[in-house]
């Protein structure tokens, strides 16, 4: 075997075999990247240059920024506000409950920008309210993991700026425009598919209010809502940087929750910013040895055969496309998805180019595919944090997931393949 082929060999498996051997995902990325370079003789010193240069990014200021509004909005309260405004909206209907569940996620997601974290706030008491309406516990968790994918389509997502700057630093303003269309699509088809099931096994209807209360819901609901406006509003129309809009919904959503909410109080403060310091420290930790990883498949030239082998498979675009969604899919149940979009994107995204994928579009489909993966066995995280909530073995839960998963791969074909769900919106705002 070649000196590149023991190197690969060295790279991919020993990162493979650690992570089958449970080691945390970024010492798994720097052991593998510094086993890697001691074989082929490069300076450590580099490794550590490179783990150093992944954080060096005005754009990556912005994540902790929106981890902590994430945790701020969760921790005061707004999450069960946003389940009675869905109520309001749609309670009406028959599966109100479930209808409600997705349009809180959808809503929720454009706070949080976490699917784990929106199912660990609205799901903590959808629910075993859906529970207690006569809603199967496999269905109840079906309905919370699913439309929690929202999460990350629907800006501000954390997973979005991580595939910026693995891309080489796209516009994040123009990428988060990209997700609204499908995040919606994504939500629409979960809502036909509640409505289908309530029909069918005749499901009950949700909370009905009246118009005053619905109007007080509507207004509570607003304020805390309004940090979207803040956030996408700032950056599209130039009043902000992708950071320095989240640094000012930070400031915005500590005012909502201490003084107009009250939710706020000093162990709650604690509690957030300890909450945040562990996000920050993992996702720092994986982006440095991602980094490094990184550098390592370039030199390696890892992505230039993948690319020559799956170009040689086809010169379809539509083909290539395929392969490269199953190959995501597949990825997407067995490792964590923001590791993936720093490992992956330096792959796959040069091969999107060379068929004339656009790289904003192309992260849209990356995301969406990756989002399938966390309520997909056996890592799926989120679905892990659902079915500890409903009590519920994941096993159990996959014959009520298996038309969500339908629903999902459906709405990621179509925005494979229809460019414009992703990309009109963002040319639009352009």
């Amino acid at each position: 075997m070649t000196e590149q082929g023991v190197g690969i060999a060295l790279l991919l498996g020993g990162f493979l075999g650690l992570m089958i051997l449970r080691v945390p995902v970024a010492f798994a990325l720097g052991m593998s990247s510094v086993v890697t370079a001691i074989y082929l003789d490069l300076p450590i010193l580099m490794v550590g240059q490179r783990m150093v240069n992944g954080l060096f990014s005005f754009t990556f200021l912005a994540v902790p920024f929106f981890i902590l509004v994430g945790n701020i909005m969760t921790e005061g309260g707004i999450s069960d506000r946003l389940v009675k405004f869905a109520e309001v909206l749609v309670g009406r209907f028959r599966g109100g409950l479930a209808q409600g569940n997705v349009v809180a996620s959808t809503f929720f997601g454009g706070i949080s920008g976490s699917s784990v974290a929106d199912v660990a706030s609205i799901g903590s008491f959808l629910i075993p309210a859906m529970k207690k309406r006569g809603y199967s516990p496999e269905y109840s968790v079906a309905v919370t993991v699913t439309s929690s994918v929202q999460g990350v389509l629907i800006p501000p997502s954390q997973n979005m700026i991580y595939y910026a700057l693995a891309a080489g630093g796209l516009p994040i303003g123009k990428l988060f425009l990209a997700g609204y269309v499908p995040g919606v699509l994504l939500s629409i088809a979960l809502m036909i598919l509640c409505w289908l099931a309530a029909v069918r096994q005749n499901h009950p209807t949700g909370d009905t209010y009246g118009l005053w209360n619905s109007l007080g819901i509507v207004g509570r609901a607003s304020v805390g809502l309004f940090t979207i406006v803040i956030i996408i509003g700032g950056i599209v129309g130039g009043v902000f940087t992708a950071t320095e809009s989240a640094a000012v919904a930070v400031v915005y959503a500590l005012l909502v929750t201490v003084f107009i909410y009250r939710t706020m109080d000093r162990q709650k403060m604690r509690r957030i910013m300890a909450g945040t310091l562990a996000s920050l420290g993992m996702v720092v930790a994986i982006i440095m040895t991602s980094s490094a990883f990184g550098f390592l498949l370039s030199y390696l030239k890892v992505p230039t055969i993948l690319s020559d082998y799956i170009l040689s498979q086809s010169s379809n675009p539509a083909t290539i496309l395929l392969m490269i969604n199953i190959l995501l899919l597949v990825l997407g149940m067995l490792m964590d998805m923001g590791v993936l979009i720093l490992v992956m994107t330096p792959i796959l995204l040069p091969i999107a180019i060379k068929i004339g994928v656009d790289p904003i579009h192309f992260g849209i489909i990356m995301i969406l595919n990756l989002g399938i993966g966390v309520c997909t066995p056996p890592v799926g995280t989120s679905l892990m944090v659902g079915c500890g909530i409903g009590d519920v073995k994941i096993e159990r839960t996959l014959a009520a997931l298996l038309p969500f998963y339908m629903a999902m791969v459906a709405v990621l074909v179509l925005v494979t393949f229809i460019p414009a769900l992703s990309l009109g919106l963002a040319n639009f705002f352009e």
